[in-house]
Formats: structure tokens, sequence, C-alpha cells
């Protein structure tokens, strides 16, 4: 049952209905996933017990459907395929694309719209940033965690970690997570809540929707990571190394 003693993040993997009104109120549950659910309304000007009323209609309008995938108990092999074939490979076909609309979108409206060259700047960072932050995740952090999996399934000691600790890559992954957090932040704020102007044409309006399904897709692949993924390994790391 939720109540307001509960974090954002608990609230979010107990209920995972509650990530689309998250979504809607603007409360971060990704990288601020740790905070109070009460610290998180008041930041938004809402008590707490009705944001929880809130929640409770979210779960009893929209029950969890039958077949949905719950996260918190699929096998991390199967969380980790997840997370690479459903974001990982949506935030890499979208960076391509919208890396080369938002220039068309700019080469037309930026004089008019000079918000726009700091929208694409700040998208640009984005990606830059999140190439190599998905390189290391696929490359080191996932296969260690797959490895964990394998040797616990074998009865096997832990694999050898050349970063000491799965707490340490974990640690870098969640403070590079925060920094796409604030560009997130920052372009919503550019961009008025991704409000097409009134001159906008059909390629602004495409660009603004999709940096807005951008940002979710983003929320909730850091959301599985920050608050499923990377604590089931750092404790099962723990007692495999216990």
């Amino acid at each position: 049952m939720i109540n307001s003693a509960m974090t954002v993040r608990e609230v979010a993997v107990e209920l995972p209905q509650s990530t689309r009104l998250f979504e809607k109120l603007k409360i971060d549950y990704c990288c601020g996933g740790n905070r109070p659910l009460t610290e998180a309304c008041a930041e938004i000007g809402l008590e707490v017990g009705e944001v929880i009323g809130m929640l409770e209609s979210v779960s009893e309008s929209e029950p969890k459907a039958h077949g949905a995938i719950d996260f918190q108990k699929l096998p991390l092999s199967q969380l980790i395929a997840h997370i690479l074939n459903t974001h990982h490979a949506f935030t890499k076909q979208e960076m391509a694309r919208l890396e080369l609309l938002s220039k068309k979108v700019i080469s037309v409206h930026g004089e008019n719209h000079p918000e726009l060259h700091k929208v694409g700047a700040w998208f640009d960072t984005l990606c830059a940033d999140l190439k190599p932050h998905m390189f290391k995740e696929e490359q080191i952090l996932f296969p260690y965690i797959l490895g964990l999996v394998q040797a616990d399934s074998q009865n096997r000691p832990a694999p050898f970690a050349p970063f000491g600790t799965v707490n340490n890559p974990i640690r870098m992954m969640m403070m590079e997570h925060e920094a796409a957090g604030e560009i997130l932040r920052d372009l919503r704020t550019m961009t008025s809540n991704y409000t097409t102007p009134a001159d906008g044409c059909i390629s602004y309006r495409t660009l603004y929707e999709a940096l807005e399904a951008f940002e979710r897709d983003l929320h909730q692949h850091i959301h599985l990571e920050n608050n499923i993924l990377f604590p089931r390994a750092i404790e099962l790391e723990a007692r495999m190394t216990a």
C-alpha cells in the first residue's frame, strides 16, 4: 500500500503504473527516485495526500495488465536484455534521427526562434554523453552482472571485478544519469514544455513531439537501471562475496 513514508523509487517499483502519473506531474522518479514522496510532492506544490489519492486512483483504474512484465521479479539476464533491446535500441535510433531533424528545423526557424540553437546544442551534448555511457554499460557493466548471474547459478565464486566492486561503475553510471536528467530538464524549460509556436511547421512539431517521447523513454530507461537493475546487482554481488 502506498504511503507518505515511501520514496519515489519505492512507489515506482511497487506500482509501475505510477510512472505515467509521475511524468504528468513532473515528479522525477528516475534520477531523483531516492527522495521521500513527501519532499517530491512539496517541490511541485502538491500535498502528499492528494498525490497518494491520485496514485490509488491509478492503481484502481489501471490494474496491472495480465502478462505485464514485473521488472522487480524478472531474472537479471532478462532485465538486461529488455533494457538493451527496448531502451538502448530506441535511444540509438532516435539520437540519429533527431540530430538530423533538429538541424533541419534550426536551419528553417532558427532566425525567428533563437532558442532552437540552444535546444540543438543541448541535445547534441546529451547524445555525446549517452553514446559512451551506453557503450560502457554494454561492454563492461552489463557483462559483469551477467557473469555474476551465471556464476551464482553454477554455485561458483563471483567473477573477477577489475573495478573492485560493482558499486564503482554503478556509482559512475548513476552520476552520468543525473547529468542526462539535468539536460532533459533544461530542454523542457527551453521548449516551454515542448510547446510548438504558432508559426511552427510540421517538422517543428514533429521534433518537439519526438524530443518529449525521447524524454519519457529515457526516464523509464534510467528508472529500470537506477531503481531495479543496479540495486539487485549490488545485492547479488554482496551475497556472493560475503
